[in-house]
């Protein structure tokens, strides 16, 4: 499968910032109009008794969009089947003749209903040619190890454990993104609390995310090194990159069985990779030639890992994406990963990730599911296959939070393993470096800090500018990673002044662990000659993939406007210094001051001559540095907008 350019330029198909979850609501999946929506619930369900399983009956529910088929199940280890829209009965095999609630669930484009539910009923016999396996997945973890408004790794640790008592033939995956763009605890740590975590948490496999390449493959064959669980990436052109030696390295497909069915797993990485990571993260050396991993959308290797685990003896092959929905759009539901769930063949679950939202429905049989990020949610899913065709007939799921999990104590060993590090982190990063009036928002939808002027984003391009006393400075949306002060740093010192639900009056203390959670990923703040004619480029690669992408720009020294109902390239309508003289679109010189990421090509920013940079200081380092001279001056330090970004044509 080729997803066109112009599609994905379309749909915006870059992550979504990773989401302080202190802002994060729960929520269905947004809706462009009134006339669409998920379905309602059907109605009048019945049960009867049937040999080897229940023959259940409903009503059927209209939707718009169209309803497109409907799912019977019965909860955890039960058997779900799929039918299509026009069914109204279909025969639930059962496993046991232990009491079952039967539910049935409509689904269209937009979603899966609430179940509409019946009394319990006891089956009189069973089917012995169909099992049920059960997958838990997660994805874009980014080492929330810690519980803020989310599991955290040891109350996950704790559920999964229970969900593996309830149902022998249990699987834990992640769709990538489970190191990286993380809180101090991990990344202060080159990301090891988090495999440690995971190892705990008893993950079997994991696919590749963007920012499992935020560090060079030297680093990530350590992590791989570490895990006790199997990576696994179908659509790298090598590798070789990604041998970890002992035995440790990443697969083009893996195969497990338990309970007596054989489940594959294929993981498919975004092939924007390169446009997100340093220049040089992909490449490597094996046995002594120089290599570089690149990462496509092509069918070829992603159909060759599904025939593989197939000729393994998969029953079941579920593809680990990390790829995402990103909105339900008159009447269809958009993004990469639902063009992949209706075009990959022989797959029977599709699992997303990357654009940080709650997506479940059904495409072309398949159910087809993500999550929030960091840890906030997980689904649950049951699969049932018929032993003697090989085929599945059906996948539920249940999208399990922590208002509705079962288990709500932590799990002692992963909880001892979290504050081993968060002893270590405190001591170095408790230590107060200024105030704010303001607590920074992030996310939202479209997320602020990825569609717009950002209160963050003006004062980091300020003070950068400021330093280095150049003309421009421009800083990417998704370099921004977290509230300011941080909701996923939590001091452990009490007496620090945080934010609290309700409470906006500041100011707010904050603390080097703030500074190192919004700005992890240890970027160079640096200095560069351009032209005009290049900065006008800039922009237009900035706005190219508004209304969700990293790339969005924050700018000091100029103020623009752009169109964003205008084609990719001719958006930016007005570019002009602070006193309002246009900014000439040819060889006139400026200085200009961004990071090393940026100015290396990061998020598609590859105008600049990288001949002309002046590498400088740790991104980190210079934001502390102001916010101690505000603090040494007696200031608290103001952040605010100012009107100089302006959108239209939304």
């Amino acid at each position: 499968m080729k997803l066109s350019l112009q599609r994905r330029l379309r749909v915006g198909l870059a992550a979504v910032a990773a989401t302080a979850l202190g802002a994060l609501t729960l929520s269905t999946p947004a809706v462009s109009a009134e006339t669409y929506s998920i379905p309602t619930a059907p109605a009048k369900v019945a049960v009867s008794q049937a040999v080897g399983g229940l023959r259940v009956n409903w009503t059927g529910v209209d939707g718009a969009p169209d309803v497109t088929h409907y799912i019977v199940s019965a909860g955890q280890g039960s058997c779900p089947v799929i039918v299509g829209a026009n069914s109204r009965s279909v025969l639930m095999p059962t496993l046991s003749t232990k009491s079952v609630t039967v539910q049935v669930q409509a689904v269209n484009e937009y979603g899966i209903s609430a179940a509409a539910k019946t009394a319990a009923v006891t089956p009189i016999s069973y089917s012995t040619k169909h099992k049920s396996v059960q997958i838990l997945q997660l994805s874009d973890f980014h080492g929330q190890l810690e519980p803020n408004s989310s599991f955290g790794a040891a109350l996950l640790a704790a559920n999964f454990k229970a969900d593996r008592s309830a149902v022998a033939g249990t699987f834990t995956v992640s769709s990538g993104d489970n190191i990286g763009a993380a809180p101090p605890i991990s990344s202060q740590f080159a990301e090891v609390p988090t495999i440690e975590g995971m190892n705990l948490m008893g993950f079997d496999v994991s696919g590749f995310g963007n920012h499992e390449h935020d560090r060079n493959l030297t680093h990530l064959r350590q992590m791989i090194r570490k895990s006790d669980f199997t990576w696994v990436a179908s659509n790298y052109s090598t590798l070789k990159g990604l041998d970890a030696g002992n035995g440790k390295r990443a697969k083009t497909y893996t195969v497990i069985e338990r309970d007596g069915v054989k489940v594959g797993f294929i993981g498919i990485n975004t092939s924007q990779t390169v446009e997100q990571v340093m220049p040089g993260n992909l490449d490597f050396t094996y046995a002594g030639k120089k290599g570089t991993v690149t990462i496509t959308d092509n069918a070829p290797g992603i159909d060759r890992a599904v025939a593989a685990a197939k000729a393994a003896g998969a029953h079941v092959v579920v593809a680990l994406i990390h790829e995402g929905w990103n909105t339900n759009q008159d009447g269809k539901a958009v993004g990469p990963l639902i063009d992949y769930a209706k075009s990959l063949k022989g797959v029977d679950v599709v699992l997303g990730a990357h654009s940080h939202q709650t997506y479940s429905s059904v495409h072309n049989g398949k159910l087809t599911a993500m999550v929030r990020n960091a840890g906030a949610q997980y689904n649950r899913l049951q699969v049932c296959v018929n032993t003697e065709t090989g085929k599945v007939v059906g996948s539920s799921n249940e999208l399990i939070t922590t208002a509705n999990a079962s288990v709500k104590t932590p799990d002692a060993t992963t909880a001892a393993m979290v504050t081993r590090f968060k002893s270590s982190l405190n001591a170095k990063m408790d230590v107060k470096v200024g105030q704010v009036q303001v607590s920074t928002p992030i996310a939202g939808t479209p997320p602020v800090q990825r569609s717009g002027e950002h209160v963050f984003g003006n004062w980091s391009a300020d003070v950068v500018r400021a330093k280095y006393g150049t003309d421009f400075a421009l800083m990417n949306g998704g370099g921004i990673r977290s509230t300011f002060p941080a909701t996923t740093y939590v001091p452990g010192d009490k007496s620090i002044k945080r934010p609290t639900a309700g409470n906006a009056e500041g100011p707010w203390d904050v603390l080097l662990g703030d500074v190192y959670t919004i700005h992890p990923f240890g970027n160079v703040f640096s200095t560069i000659e351009v032209t005009g004619t290049q900065i006008w480029a800039a922009m237009e690669n900035g706005v190219s993939r508004y209304p969700t992408d990293g790339r969005w720009p924050h700018v000091s020294g100029m103020k623009f406007t752009v169109d964003v109902s205008k084609p990719v390239g001719s958006r930016i309508v007005s570019l002009v210094d602070l006193k309002g003289n246009p900014i000439p679109k040819d060889g006139t010189k400026f200085t200009l001051a961004l990071t090393d990421f940026v100015a290396k090509g990061g998020d598609g920013y590859n105008m600049f001559d990288i001949s002309k940079l002046n590498v400088r200081d740790l991104d980190a380092e210079v934001l502390v540095e102001a916010l101690k001279a505000d603090a040494a001056a007696g200031k608290v330090t103001q952040m605010k907008l100012d009107g100089r970004t302006t959108v239209i044509g939304k």
